[in-house]
């Protein structure tokens, strides 16, 4: 397929759609999406969702909200990036020249996160090296809290740097600046056509054992049974709502970056279509497994699921399913298949979150690939070190994770809306563009759709911050709160406010980026 430039644009210019990198084809667009949407959340996060807010029953608000918010926002990020051609600050800035700032909060948002989303896969890394000698095995909470997090008092704040948490720590920020250094098609699509494979190959090994350990039907019944009382708890659907579109990786500023790299005329809603049902299918099989360790730990203990604790979060992942691997029949081989897939799964998604830091500052500053890797990728390692791998760490991500998580990414998705739709009225261009060069066209259903999103999203993000603003968040102290929590929201508006100041590197405006829709045989 040819990449010589749309008619009117000169080549060698910005515009020039040729000279940005792009994917080799549509396998490794869908591999690196899917690799950034199934992260360490889809494993940790959904079953212990679904299991609270009603088991089977989730299951009906957890397919509507896919269906109405998940699929349609995944369509908008990807229409924005596709368009207009640009890491998540240069195409809204091209949608608007008011809405760069849309796109540096999720860079921003992207930079918090990957400092402590490193440190997860870290964890998991240690635990793998662990799982061959079950070093875990006779207190899995005593051990991951104290002999390997030395975990200090809640509250506080140390600069007391642990060594076992540091070093591979050090190690997947080197993976990760190589990945990035090596640039698109030799690093981020090379990493995600190997890794995503086998990570399927890897958790479909360990979903199979957990589904056939004794008592692993009890823990499925348990994930699956329904509570359709639970249908009228408007919390519940709520839950769902933001199950999906946090694991779909939206408004990170993600997938604009990674739709930006398609080519011009590429099927876009055909793959968001196989991104957000591949990502659900696997948080699916991951409840059958941890369910199914779950229902075995449960039998081996005299109790029932609901008696077990640690059922979602870190909890379950570095407390909970080392005492099941600890009983596990050759425990040490799949407690190495699950920390390897926990790795796998978190590595993924964190290159597409510093992908779309580094495509953001080669677009304004014009930086090759290299120099954005290693300039980004040494402030974010030393940052990440310093703060989270010291003996408070663990308190510190929890509360970071929490304000930017609960407050930071809802508000960009309101943004995001507000700016592409609202002040600069592209819906209809979006729509029009996504059905002319896709197989699955779009009907103005889909604009009430986002719009409706929208609204839920406002509710989402007042609710929560009224309640983090009256109740606090897990007996912390009030500065601890305002410093690291507030704090947290008040450097994504800094850099937000801060970036879209700054000159970039050429004339950016994009009239001619693309043919007009006459020219793309679009109907009137």
């Amino acid at each position: 397929m040819s990449s010589s430039p749309p008619p009117g644009v000169a080549p060698g210019t910005d515009a020039d759609a040729g000279k940005r990198e792009h994917w080799s084809g549509q396998t490794a667009f869908i591999l690196a999406a899917i690799g950034s949407a199934v992260g360490l959340g889809n494993i940790w996060r959904f079953p212990g969702q679904a299991f609270e807010n009603g088991g089977g029953a989730f299951m009906i608000p957890y397919l509507v909200a896919l269906v109405t918010a998940g699929i349609p926002i995944l369509f908008l990020e990807m229409g924005i990036g596709h368009r207009f051609r640009g890491s998540a600050p240069l195409a809204m800035h091209r949608v608007t020249r008011r809405g760069e700032w849309v796109g540096w909060f999720h860079v921003a948002i992207c930079f918090v996160i990957g400092l402590y989303y490193t440190v997860i896969i870290a964890w998991a890394l240690s635990y793998f090296y662990f799982s061959f000698g079950l070093d875990y095995a006779d207190d899995p909470g005593g051990f991951f809290l104290g002999d390997y997090l030395q975990l200090g008092e809640a509250g506080s704040l140390t600069f007391d740097v642990v060594p076992g948490v540091a070093l591979p720590l050090v190690l997947i920020w080197g993976l990760t600046i190589l990945v990035l250094a090596l640039g698109l098609h030799n690093g981020v699509e090379r990493l995600n056509v190997i890794g995503i494979p086998l990570l399927v190959v890897t958790f479909g090994m360990l979903a199979v054992r957990a589904v056939t350990l004794p008592g692993a039907a009890d823990g499925i019944e348990a994930l699956f049974t329904p509570d359709f009382s639970a249908l009228t708890d408007p919390d519940v659907w709520v839950a769902a709502y933001g199950q999906v579109f946090f694991s779909l990786s939206l408004a990170y500023g993600v997938m604009i970056t990674y739709a930006s790299y398609r080519r011009r005329r590429s099927n876009v809603t055909g793959p968001a279509l196989v991104v957000a049902f591949g990502n659900s299918s696997f948080s699916l099989l991951a409840g059958l497994a941890v369910f199914g360790a779950l229902g075995f730990l449960a039998t081996q203990e005299g109790v029932s699921v609901a008696d077990l604790e640690g059922i979602g979060g870190v909890s379950l992942s570095f407390v909970t399913f080392p005492a099941v691997i600890a009983q596990m029949p050759a425990g040490w081989f799949f407690g190495a298949l699950f920390f390897a897939s926990l790795v796998l799964a978190g590595l993924t998604s964190l290159i597409s979150i510093m992908q779309t830091i580094s495509a953001a500052f080669q677009d304004k500053f014009g930086w090759d690939p290299r120099r954005t890797a290693v300039t980004v990728g040494i402030v974010s390692a030393i940052l990440s070190v310093i703060g989270f791998s010291t003996t408070t760490g663990l308190y510190l991500l929890d509360t970071v994770d929490q304000w930017s998580n609960q407050l930071g990414i809802v508000a960009g998705a309101i943004a995001m809306i507000g700016a592409a739709l609202w002040i600069g009225r592209r819906g209809t261009e979006l729509r029009r563009h996504l059905s002319a060069v896709s197989t699955f066209r779009l009907g103005r259903s889909w604009l009430v759709l986002v719009n409706v999103v929208a609204l839920l999203l406002v509710y989402m993000f007042v609710s929560k911050a009224v309640s983090l603003a009256t109740e606090g968040y897990a007996d912390l102290p009030t500065w601890y709160v305002l410093v690291f929590g507030w704090g947290t929201v008040a450097f994504l508006a800094l850099v937000a406010v801060v970036m879209p100041m700054l000159r970039w590197r050429r004339d950016v405006e994009h009239p001619d980026i693309w043919p007009t829709h006459e020219q793309l045989e679009l109907e009137p």
